[in-house]
């Protein structure tokens, strides 16, 4: 439980000596001076004595700003974030209250009492440990970021490659497929290897019996697994 003394957050204000042009074109991960534009707080990875919220605020040359953020995850998902940079947009703008007030009510994720039986069990493999006897698995520090756009064009082009019988395939399992692919040619694991491709699903319009109510905020996310 979080114990709300009424400290507030950690904020931050700056001065930056360029313009936003300065950064290029395409402002997109992973994005330059980072490390200038969003203090890291010492022991702001772990979960325990940990700043919950840091905002900072550089404000640059050519009289913009910008707006950098960080959370600490077991407080919010990006559904919940987004909700509450919506809220700090409205009361900026001059709004008496949120449109949206913040809801707490963690139990409403709670198990059921009693529980009640489901008619199938399920074995949650993205728990499992992942053997790597080729050296595939490449640590985070190691890893290179980039971003790569899928638009419309991209998308028809992949459609135009399916068998008929697939012509109905959401973007989501067209997309995830040429991802799968992509990586198996790249990396050529042995044939009689398990494979496991995880993706994140928000569980918020998931709920019916009783669904979330607006202005939850907590994170409501899972982490399915194919193999």
């Amino acid at each position: 439980m979080v114990d709300c003394t009424g400290e507030g957050i950690v904020f931050i204000e700056g001065d930056a000596d360029v313009t936003l042009s300065d950064f290029g074109d395409a402002l997109q991960p992973p994005f330059p001076c980072v490390e200038e534009l969003l203090y890291d707080v010492p022991g702001s990875g772990d979960v325990l004595n940990s700043p919950l919220l840091l905002i900072q605020v550089t404000r640059l040359r050519c009289g913009g700003y910008i707006f950098a953020l960080r959370l600490n995850h077991t407080m919010t998902d990006a559904s919940g974030l987004v909700q509450f940079m919506t809220a700090i947009a409205e009361i900026a703008r001059g709004a008496p209250a949120p449109s949206a007030l913040p809801i707490w009510q963690r139990e409403l994720l709670s198990v059921q009492k009693p529980p009640r039986a489901t008619t199938a069990a399920y074995t949650h493999h993205e728990y499992d440990q992942v053997s790597d006897s080729k050296g595939t698995t490449i640590p985070t520090c190691k890893m290179v970021q980039r971003s790569f756009f899928f638009g419309p064009t991209e998308l028809a082009a992949l459609r135009r490659l399916l068998p008929i019988h697939l012509s109905n395939s959401s973007t989501f399992e067209i997309l995830t497929a040429c991802l799968w692919r992509c990586r198996t040619v790249a990396f050529r694991p042995d044939p009689e290897a398990e494979v496991r491709m995880l993706c994140i699903v928000n569980a918020r319009s998931r709920f019916s019996d009783p669904p979330l109510p607006e202005g939850y905020y907590g994170n409501t996310l899972a982490f399915p697994v194919a193999l």
